[in-house]
């Protein structure tokens, strides 16, 4: 098992930057449609979050946080969101991730294409953050002599 670090100012500092560091990879979420970040992006900070529970407090805490379970789970739902988030112009006759062809009344193409993407990048986003982190969890497990 990975043990927690042995310094109390390591777990105090750690657990103090947690809801920043979230707050910031969800910001890099949101804020992708107008700079540079996006979906990929904020999960790579996102799962560096749980990494830093992993390696910080622990492999207990971690399994805590976010079971590996829960992270596959995350990982299929943020697929099946890209997925049809994507199709979702096809069925207004468009093509794959055309979000404007979305057959949604009273909303301009514009926001169409706003929202599709945000909707594409909430996908990569969960699906990046629950990949991370499972493949940090199941390596520790290897290397510990675990079977994976």
């Amino acid at each position: 098992m990975i043990g927690g670090h042995d310094s109390v100012i390591v777990q105090t500092v750690v657990r103090l930057l947690l809801p920043w560091i979230r707050i910031f990879a969800l910001y890099v979420l949101l804020h992708g449609h107008d700079s540079p970040g996006g979906g990929f992006q904020g999960g790579v900070i996102m799962a560096a979050s749980y990494i830093l529970i992993g390696l910080a407090l622990g492999r207990d805490e971690l399994d805590r946080s976010f079971p590996e379970e829960s992270a596959l789970r995350w990982a299929v739902a943020g697929a099946l969101v890209f997925l049809l988030g994507g199709m979702l112009g096809m069925a207004g006759g468009g093509a794959l991730l055309d979000y404007a062809a979305a057959p949604v009344p009273g909303i301009t193409r514009i926001d169409l294409r706003y929202y599709g993407v945000l909707v594409i990048e909430i996908g990569v986003f969960m699906t990046v953050t629950a990949a991370l982190t499972l493949i940090f969890a199941r390596l520790a497990k290897t290397a510990e002599g675990e079977a994976a």
